[in-house]
């Protein structure tokens, strides 16, 4: 990951807020005209930019073209995790950013989802991020978040909802996964909210090691499965 100076990373916050901010206002992202337009900037400097947004894994773009692909917590292709606000619906990558897209939704939403992937949809009812309805619920996250980045989409697909350990223990058993760590429904709302909450502001940064660790512990993920390590951010 590129290391970029403070006026440098300002120009990159904004162009991470506006993104945020189309999800959130128009439940999705305009043509790359028009965001480069809101930001007065050209649409090659806006290409630029998304690209080195790129290396520092502030979100994720199409292989083959400077274009969104993931901004997390939002994707904009479909995924099993569909948020369903009071004006438009998004997709996530997976439940914990879904509940992100919850927090910063605000209000009542639904969580469309299924059950390891599979085939028993669940329905959560969320309200400013706390879910409403979550006794027994557990997210599984098979892949520790310091290897997270190894390969994002396969982390995000493996952060799935279960109704108890023992399921999640057969489901891996099943599907040669790893396993991971089970984490209360509420508890993943409590990090979601915690770690989602300023992406739609300019003064967004990547948290850094020291930031993501705290969250973590503040949010009672204190085993060293969910410990970091080294430089750079998250």
């Amino acid at each position: 990951m590129k290391e970029v100076d403070e006026d440098g990373m300002q120009g990159l916050a904004d162009v991470h807020a506006i993104l945020i901010q189309n999800f959130l206002e128009i439940g999705r992202l305009p043509e790359a005209k028009h965001i480069a337009a809101s930001l007065g900037i050209t649409p090659s400097e806006l290409a630029e930019r998304l690209n080195r947004l790129s290396d520092l894994h502030g979100l994720v773009l199409h292989p083959r073209a400077p274009e969104p692909w993931v901004v997390h917590p939002f994707s904009t292709t479909p995924t099993p995790h569909f948020v369903e606000g009071q004006q438009h619906g998004w997709w996530a990558p997976c439940i914990w950013c879904a509940l992100g897209v919850a927090q910063l939704a605000g209000g009542k939403v639904r969580i469309y989802t299924r059950l390891g992937a599979e085939s028993e949809p669940m329905t959560l009812q969320v309200e400013d991020g706390v879910p409403l309805d979550a006794e027994g619920i557990v997210i599984h996250f098979s892949i520790p978040p310091r290897n997270a980045w190894n390969n994002v989409h396969q982390h995000c697909s493996l952060v799935l909802p279960f109704r108890s350990e023992a399921d999640i223990v057969t489901w891996c058993g099943k599907h040669g996964q790893p396993l991971g760590k089970a984490v209360p429904l509420v508890t993943t709302a409590t990090l979601a909210r915690r770690w989602y909450g300023p992406y739609a502001k300019s003064s967004w940064r990547k948290w850094t090691v020291e930031q993501a660790q705290e969250i973590f512990q503040e949010s009672g993920l204190t085993s060293p499965f969910w410990a970091l390590s080294g430089k750079g951010t998250y």
